[in-house]
């Protein structure tokens, strides 16, 4: 399937206005879009480097309807899109994404089957609405488990771990206060990796390295690249994305992560857009994951992916951008990289700092020394 090229000085709209939106803005401005961001928030990330913000809910229907005419085609910063929304602008041709990849992707139970259809490896699940359900998933997989809701929930938020039959009356609680929840098997992980790759509407593919993601407190720490895994760990990451890209149509960035125990993987979510873990591509690759992306989601073709060797990437969540500012000066050669959110939280992602060299172990000691006591 080929779509319409959009070229530049045309018109781009963002559903969402958060930092994914912003840097896919700041790249197409660069090559000389014009942005138009949907999002509820005034003065969002986004809006700040945009040509016109519609200031109106995702659900909005005349919003909707106005971005639709105010641009020439559409794509998204996070998976939550009103379905209905998403529909109506693909159905307008100016949705190259399509709805498809969000009706996936927002819902658990959705996005294990399609794993599940595409022979690709995931712990042991079960979707789960009461106690019989929870009594006959434990029969079958024991502990410890998980059990996450099928919609909503990140950074660990909407998740509840099982390690035995002492944790089954809270258990039984998140399950009566949810409609449906995914139980998945705990798989005792060595490492998570993400792939980051990019699809065009013609089947053209590129990827970024596979990186190895670091947390702290159930969200993304650093991200380093490339990942220190064997080469029979890569081969089936790699084999796994392109797997789901020509499986599900993927067309722009996509994120999958895994986990990696031995030689094995098991995949444990997706994103249909660009991801936190791809932001190092920014300052360590000859293309971004979000210029990639608008190339993609435009109809132009894709750049062959170069990479300088190494990069590290850190998130600043909440107070840590005041501290990183403030040492500005012992940070280095970090590129600094600050959303602009206007509300300082403790969870909260405000920024982050990558580091790039040519070599990973010499790159490992230099953040080491210059982010000594940021954390």
């Amino acid at each position: 399937m080929r779509q319409n090229r959009i070229l530049p000085g045309n018109t781009i709209g963002i559903v969402g206005g958060g930092q994914l939106g912003r840097m896919m803005a700041v790249a197409a401005k660069h090559m000389g879009y014009r942005i138009v961001v949907l999002d509820p928030t005034p003065d969002c990330p986004t809006a700040q480097v945009s040509d016109r913000h519609l200031v109106a809910a995702y659900d909005d229907s005349k919003a909707i309807q106005q971005l639709a005419e105010l641009t020439d085609v559409i794509t998204y910063e996070f998976e939550n899109v009103d379905l209905a929304s998403a529909q109506y602008l693909e159905n307008q041709g100016i949705l190259p994404q399509g709805a498809a990849l969000l009706k996936i992707t927002q819902d658990r139970e959705n996005e294990k089957k399609v794993l599940v259809e595409n022979n690709l490896p995931v712990a042991d699940f079960a979707v789960i609405q009461n106690k019989a359900d929870l009594d006959k998933a434990l029969d079958r997989i024991g502990f410890p488990l998980v059990l996450k809701t099928c919609r909503g929930g990140y950074d660990g938020k909407g998740q509840f771990k099982l390690q035995s039959e002492v944790d089954m009356a809270d258990a039984l609680k998140f399950i009566k206060n949810n409609d449906r929840l995914l139980l998945e098997q705990w798989i005792e992980f060595e490492k998570e990796i993400s792939v980051v790759f990019t699809r065009s509407a013609n089947g053209e593919m590129t990827v970024f390295p596979v990186a190895e993601n670091h947390h702290k407190d159930h969200i993304l720490d650093q991200t380093i690249a490339p990942a220190v895994v064997n080469d029979v760990v890569k081969e089936k990451a790699l084999k796994a994305a392109y797997t789901i890209a020509e499986g599900i149509g993927v067309v722009g960035t996509f994120a999958i992560e895994m986990f990696v125990q031995g030689n094995d993987i098991y995949i444990n979510e997706m994103a249909p857009r660009p991801h936190n873990s791809g932001h190092f591509t920014i300052d360590s690759c000859n293309v971004s994951q979000f210029e990639q992306h608008i190339r993609a989601v435009c109809g132009l073709p894709l750049i062959p992916v170069e990479f300088q060797g190494a990069a590290i990437m850190i998130n600043l969540i909440g107070d840590d951008i005041e501290d990183c500012l403030a040492r500005i000066d012992e940070l280095g050669e970090a590129h600094i990289h600050v959303y602009g959110k206007k509300e300082v939280k403790p969870k909260r992602k405000m920024g982050h700092i990558t580091y790039v060299g040519s070599d990973l172990n010499e790159l490992q000691q230099l953040v080491e020394t210059k982010t000594k006591g940021t954390n």
